[in-house]
């Protein structure tokens, strides 16, 4: 009678067989990052199966499964429904969304420490799009300026607040600079709204801070702009740090 031969699985090459130091998913999470860093798997291309991977490292299935939810997490695999798994584009954005996560949970000795870190690396960003920035992005800050001179309401202010510097950033012309500081001053919002309603004269401080870094970048000045956006976030690190003290 005959019988059905087994089905071959890849050999496990020698850099990843046996897996070797680490938790059984670390180690599996490290061995498919490399396969991405060293170009085995490309982005948007789909990964061999479980089975097959967990061979071909040389672990359990349940491990690979383990290691394959912790990159779909992190944005560097995604699962199509009844088509499998796949490297993502490996986006900046993507990758770097739960940078802001950090912010969003931190206390406030750490995320006065976070605003530091927005104020130096948005400063930066500030001085790059003075010389990067274009004619309708200028055209797009005036917009956000109007909508905070005219705006009430807390929140709208804020989201013409965030859109400004969503705007600044994107003019920066770097990705991945402008997906850290996306995640820093989106997960501050509520920061910002609790002081806008606390402080009576925040909103209008914030106005005239807007409108220097408007100048500056209008004026294709890098290092006023730089001064600017530094002041502007450092207005609110210096409120958050005397909330510390209180």
């Amino acid at each position: 009678m005959a019988t059905t031969p087994p089905e071959t699985v890849p050999e496990p090459e020698a850099d990843t067989a046996p897996l070797k130091g680490g938790s059984v998913t670390q180690r599996a999470i490290e061995a498919i990052k490399a396969m991405i860093t060293e170009g085995n798997l490309t982005p948007g291309q789909r990964l061999p199966t479980e089975r097959d991977l967990a061979v071909h490292l040389g672990i359990s299935r349940s491990s690979m499964r383990e290691a394959i939810r912790a990159l779909t997490v992190i944005g560097i695999l995604e699962s199509r429904h009844g088509s499998g798994v796949y490297v993502t584009n490996l986006e900046a954005g993507d990758l770097l969304d739960t940078f802001g996560v950090v912010a969003e949970i931190s206390p406030k000795p750490r995320l006065a420490e976070l605003l530091e870190v927005r104020r130096i690396l948005e400063s930066s960003a500030t001085a790059l799009a003075a010389a990067r920035i274009s004619a309708s992005q200028l055209a797009q800050l005036a917009v956000h300026l109007d909508t905070m001179r005219e705006a009430e309401d807390p929140e709208e202010f804020l989201a013409a607040d965030m859109a400004f510097h969503r705007t600044i950033t994107q003019a920066a012309g770097n990705e991945a600079l402008a997906a850290i500081v996306e995640g820093l001053s989106s997960r501050t919002f509520r920061a910002r709204v609790r002081r806008g309603r606390q402080e009576a004269d925040a909103f209008p401080r914030t106005r005239e801070e807007h409108t220097r870094i408007y100048r500056a970048l209008v004026n294709r000045d890098p290092e006023a702009a730089r001064a600017a956006a530094a002041a502007h976030v450092g207005a609110v690190e210096e409120w958050l740090r005397g909330q510390l003290e209180e």
